[in-house]
């Protein structure tokens, strides 16, 4: 059952930790299944007791899962081993489209505003106990939000989205309680509801946002949270629209205890209006990164949220790191108020490339999704042989298995190195690669 890989241990942390490694190094794989408690045990001369403990372990930390009388076995998508690991290797000579970087002729130059922040910090130096959050990024950052219909509440800075979108999950949320996600969505949101001990529950998306029924089944089954992309959706593109934002908010209302979280890290390259749906249950946060639009070396983000959530988060955040560096956060704010990104020339870009492979897909009889942001999902019915032609034919796009759990196969193409002449040999080469999909949503 195990090929030549011994599980060890006399503790059930000895034991979960013998597993754990074992599955990291590939020694036990994902699909392959454990012995059951009572043989375990008995093999390693313990108490059942400690074998059940060590597989409960292992479950709060997303390695294996249990089903019923088929017993424990390794997740398919263990946390050991990520979603980023499901890549392509790109060899040299071959465009790459599967990163999900944005233009770097996009992005604003720097020197500036860590001049002007460091001059800042030299007259007035940040010291243990001052306010986490720079004066000028929480008025500029609020301001913002106000400007889009996002309800009041406190503002505090993160890592970046999924440091915060973690945040807020472990301030609410505790190990095997369930978790709505969009499919197709952000494999790192895949990944990080297991390795805090939470299941997903799968959520299908339309090009206006995650499907209303699908919600409401999720909230029915005992889903306690909600992830919603609400512009630029990873892969698919897919931006809420009021239409949907009404139906979302219908349907959240009828469970005022669901914690929802909105990522807004469109914010900046899209010229699409967010459409909220925070404010209808009791407890919310929306995120938005600075990463696609300034940079993701930057590793910021602005979150806010409803009190009790944010005064968590906070609290936790005292404990942690304390703070993200505020030199970084009056950077930041010079950035924005500067202007340094034409969020309306931005946003165009990204349109014209997106809308241009979309419309030579078309005309070749592919079908193709990208409503907004930087990438384009395209569904196909053999993932692996398109993925391995294209990369044959010269270009290298992301496998659907990093951004699916139950969705169609599919590739995702970012678009932001492509140039007009780009956009027929890679059309061609997608309707080779694809041939002709059936007319269907890629729900």
């Amino acid at each position: 059952m195990l090929g030549e890989y011994p599980i060890e241990g006399r503790r059930a942390a000895d034991i979960a930790s013998s597993v754990e490694r074992a599955v990291g190094a590939g020694a036990l794989e994902p699909g392959q299944p454990l012995p059951p408690m009572r043989e375990l045990a008995a093999r390693l001369g313990v108490n059942p007791n400690t074998v059940a403990a060590a597989y409960r372990v292992l479950r709060e930390r997303g390695v294996i899962e249990t089903d019923g009388r088929r017993g424990s076995r390794v997740r398919s998508k263990p946390v050991t081993t990520g979603r980023e690991y499901i890549r392509v290797e790109v060899p040299d000579g071959v465009r790459n489209l599967v990163d999900g970087n944005p233009d770097r002729a996009l992005l604003p130059g720097l020197a500036e505003a860590f001049a002007a922040a460091a001059g800042q910090s030299d007259q007035d130096p940040v010291l243990y106990g001052d306010a986490a959050v720079e004066p000028e990024l929480w008025r500029l950052a609020r301001a913002d939000l106000d400007a889009d219909g996002v309800p009041e509440g406190p503002v505090v800075v993160t890592s970046g989205s999924l440091d915060g979108i973690e945040r807020v999950l472990a301030a609410h949320l505790k190990p095997g309680d369930a978790v709505a996600v969009e499919d197709p969505g952000w494999g790192s949101v895949f990944d990080l509801a297991p390795a805090l001990g939470l299941r997903t529950v799968p959520v299908r998306v339309d090009d206006e946002g995650p499907l209303p029924d699908d919600v409401r089944r999720a909230l029915e089954g005992g889903a306690r949270a909600l992830i919603v992309t609400d512009r630029a959706q990873n892969p698919t593109g897919a931006a809420v629209t009021a239409t949907r934002a009404r139906a979302l908010r219908s349907v959240l209302a009828r469970y005022p205890r669901t914690l929802l979280v909105e990522d807004d890290h469109g914010h900046r390259i899209v010229d699409l209006p967010l459409h909220p749906l925070a404010g209808v249950t009791d407890h919310w946060a929306l995120v938005r990164s600075v990463a696609k639009a300034y940079g993701p070396d930057l590793r910021l983000a602005v979150l806010t949220g409803d009190a009790v959530t944010m005064d968590r988060v906070h609290g936790r955040q005292r404990l942690g790191p304390g703070w993200v560096s505020r030199l970084l956060q009056r950077a930041v704010a010079h950035l924005w108020a500067s202007g340094a990104v034409d969020v309306p020339a931005v946003a165009a870009a990204y349109g014209r490339r997106r809308d241009a492979l979309i419309t030579a897909l078309a005309e070749r009889g592919i079908e193709a999704h990208g409503r907004s942001g930087m990438n384009v999902w395209i569904p196909v019915p053999d993932e692996t042989g398109a993925v391995a032609r294209l990369l044959h034919a010269g270009w290298a796009v992301a496998p659907g298995a990093r951004f699916r759990m139950s969705a169609p196969p599919g590739i995702r193409i970012t678009v932001s190195t492509l140039t007009p002449d780009d956009i027929g040999p890679l059309a061609d080469a997608v309707a080779s690669a694809a041939g002709p999909a059936p007319a269907r949503r890629y729900v």
